[in-house]
């Protein structure tokens, strides 16, 4: 067993999500979203070279040393899969391992809402998950691959980078893709895929134009294209498509994406009310005549406001605010915590006090 390994059974054994080894401190654990020093001696660059060098092979070793940085998958029998970034920094070089389950976890493990299933049912569209570094987006997207698996004889396409979660076959036929591996990139598996009878394809990132552009002309042939973006809100999604269109062809591009954007679901993780494990709330826009249009028209900034209309109840579209409300009204997240995550903290706080008078 190779040295690393025995922090990571720590990270495990006390249900963390990520183990950040830095040279120039001692490794660390982050437990519900705080970072845990383990007792441990701050690393040499010399000592966390060794211990990292110990998991790659020559062409790993290789690829770190021209590009600065590095991503792969670290497996320890018996202990779980890791998804790893490797990079340098002022002290040294230095990784984080992402601690992966051993299987996809399930919607109702996430707790995630009746929408969320209604979008992994679909049979054409674009559908995208969005939120900041860290927020689980990846693990809504395993978990709405796993309701396809669990449910309908498709054939769906994965391009990751890396390859976390493990689907194995249900009902679904599942091709796993790794960048940098199977495919030399996003847009060259993109490419590929139209040719290799996807029902479904799962873009890991949609982190540039041709990558964006081709995943809508993927749509636009009739497969359930579903993917990720760096955006905070529902509404900035179609924004950020948008923009990576070269502004000759902006017009035309949102009137396709008018029609093929299914849904957006942006996400946050909160710290469960108990201390343990967090939750994610959701921002949820679904496509609807009115949304259609205002992407149409070019009147994306009404759609925060289209989100707090109260005519959307049971809908499935919600906006953050809402589920934040929903959580501790349910107990499970504290004020403090929703106040913390809110869009608009002062209407959520005079949400909130409405609700306490209410139950008094």
């Amino acid at each position: 067993m190779a040295r690393i390994d025995s922090f990571l059974r720590v990270a495990v054994d006390q249900r963390g999500s990520d183990l950040h080894l830095h040279a120039g401190k001692p490794p660390t654990v982050r437990l519900d979203g705080d970072l845990l020093p383990l007792p441990f001696r701050s690393l040499s660059d010399l000592e966390a070279r060794r211990f990292l060098y110990e998991i790659l092979d020559p062409p790993r070793r290789a690829a770190l040393e021209a590009r600065k940085q590095l991503d792969f998958v670290h497996v320890v029998p018996k202990v779980g899969r890791f998804r790893v970034n490797a990079f340098y920094q002022r002290q040294g070089l230095s990784a984080v391992f992402r601690v992966v389950p051993d299987h996809p976890p399930t919607l109702d493990d996430l707790m995630l809402p009746g929408a969320v299933r209604e979008l992994s049912r679909l049979q054409n569209g674009l559908v995208l998950v969005t939120g900041p570094t860290g927020s689980g987006k990846t693990t809504t997207l395993a978990a709405m691959i796993a309701e396809i698996n669990r449910t309908s004889p498709r054939h769906v396409i994965t391009l990751e980078d890396p390859v976390e979660f493990i689907h194995k076959r249900m009902h679904a036929a599942i091709t796993q893709r790794e960048v940098g591996r199977d495919v030399e990139s996003f847009a060259t598996g993109l490419r590929s895929a139209l040719r290799e009878s996807p029902d479904v394809l799962m873009v890991g990132e949609l982190r540039d134009p041709e990558t964006i552009q081709l995943a809508l002309q993927a749509a636009e042939t009739g497969v359930l294209v579903l993917g990720t973006l760096h955006t905070r809100s529902a509404s900035g999604a179609p924004d950020r498509i948008i923009d990576s269109v070269p502004e000759g062809s902006r017009e035309q591009a949102r009137s396709v994406l008018s029609v093929l954007l299914r849904g957006v679901i942006a996400q946050r993780l909160c710290r469960r009310a108990w201390g343990e494990g967090r939750i994610a709330a959701l921002e949820i826009l679904l496509q609807t005549h009115a949304v259609s249009s205002m992407i149409r028209e070019g009147k994306t900034h009404q759609l925060d406001a289209w989100l707090q209309s109260p005519g959307l109840e049971g809908s499935g579209s919600q906006s953050l605010d809402k589920c934040l409300l929903r959580y501790v009204r349910e107990g499970l997240i504290d004020r403090d915590e929703a106040l913390a995550t809110a869009a608009d903290p002062e209407a959520l706080q005079q949400k909130l006090g409405e609700l306490v008078g209410g139950e008094a």
